[in-house]
């Protein structure tokens, strides 16, 4: 009997650790939000928003850009240790607009721990690491790096302006509107961008990269609400998510989805330029 139980002991305290990961890695928000074409759709309009400089290293790059700004979608499905760095729960952090939570990451890591802000979010910190990486490839002449660290940077730029990202609440689950998150950044374009006319602005210099971060992700927060009642008006008197649904849907939303996408053009074309700025403005090759 005893041997039994130490086997069984055994058994225990080989699978704890790796059901106390899977634990972990389900609580994880949901890494859908922003679906591939809408993820494109961005990287397209902001390369249009750069200044002349800027333009043919960009454009002769569009489609590497538009390619690989995907790429952390496919590293966090199959890793989700790395589902942290694309969003933020700004409301764990008390009531809006979250001052509570300092936004220099060592203040951050000091009052709140770093298995905290992991469990929570990484997004506007990520996004100032990554403007710093493209600035320095630009510094260095590192054209390579310098593509990837674009692609890369458009992706959690692209996150910041997605408000499923910026929620406890983020896949509708805790108002009882499950994958609402995909619905709305992902079906919705699917089924609609034919429709959208995205008018970004022109890039502009970003002062702050990590504060500008927070300050794009409390803007998404914002239009929370908005989303969440349009979704329950769009269903009522239906059982399914069906092509009506998606009418009334887009009817409602569409016009917060088109918004968040065209300011997302905007401010990544923003952080590309400020990037090649506080390199010291060097020539960007054309090829």
């Amino acid at each position: 009997m005893r041997q039994f139980v130490r086997r069984s002991m055994h058994r225990v305290l080989r699978v704890g650790p790796a059901l106390m990961l899977t634990s972990l890695f389900l609580a994880l928000p949901s890494s859908f939000g922003w679906g591939e074409n809408a993820e494109r759709m961005i990287v397209d309009k902001a390369v249009d928003t750069l200044p002349d400089e800027m333009q043919p290293f960009f454009q002769a790059n569009r489609s590497f850009l538009m390619q690989h700004v995907t790429d952390p979608l496919q590293s966090e499905a199959r890793t989700p240790a790395e589902q942290p760095r694309g969003f933020i729960q700004l409301d764990h952090y008390g009531p809006f607009p979250y001052a509570a939570l300092p936004r220099a990451y060592t203040a951050a890591v000091a009052k709140y721990g770093r298995r905290s802000l992991d469990a929570h979010g990484l997004l506007p910190w990520q996004i100032g690491l990554y403007s710093k990486k493209l600035t320095d490839a630009f510094r260095s002449h590192n054209w390579d790096d310098a593509k990837t660290s674009a692609a890369l940077l458009a992706h959690y730029v692209a996150a910041a302006h997605d408000p499923f990202k910026s929620t406890v609440n983020s896949d509708g689950t805790l108002s009882n509107q499950q994958g609402i998150n995909e619905r709305f950044g992902n079906e919705l374009v699917d089924h609609y961008q034919r429709f959208f006319f995205l008018k970004p602005n022109e890039a502009a210099f970003v002062r702050d990269p990590t504060d500008h971060a927070f300050e794009m992700s409390l803007s998404a927060h914002s239009w929370l609400e908005n989303i969440l009642l349009a979704d329950r008006r769009a269903h009522e008197g239906l059982t399914g998510y069906t092509g009506e649904y998606y009418d009334r849907f887009y009817a409602q939303a569409g016009a917060v989805l088109i918004r968040q996408l065209s300011d997302a053009a905007t401010d990544l074309g923003s952080y590309w330029m400020t990037a090649w700025i506080n390199a010291g403005r060097p020539q960007l090759p054309g090829n």
